[in-house]
């Protein structure tokens, strides 16, 4: 994972935790034990960083959903 996936990752983590009101370490604790940030942002990050913050979270909502976390 280069420099630019990295802060993007971060930054996505800081969002949701914002968002939805969460501890950043919560958001990373769900995203690592659902495989999100290897199996889902990082390979996907072309297409998902010209999308808007909003779109994104919705994207790992329903991630989240399929895998039985809820917000």
């Amino acid at each position: 994972m280069n420099q630019e996936i990295f802060s993007f990752v971060i930054y996505m983590i800081h969002a949701c935790a914002n968002q939805w009101e969460q501890k950043p370490s919560e958001v990373y604790k769900n995203m690592k034990s659902t495989d999100c940030i290897k199996g889902f942002l990082v390979p996907n990050y072309e297409i998902l960083h010209t999308q808007s913050t909003k779109y994104i979270m919705e994207d790992i909502k329903e991630y989240f959903h399929v895998r039985g976390i809820s917000i």
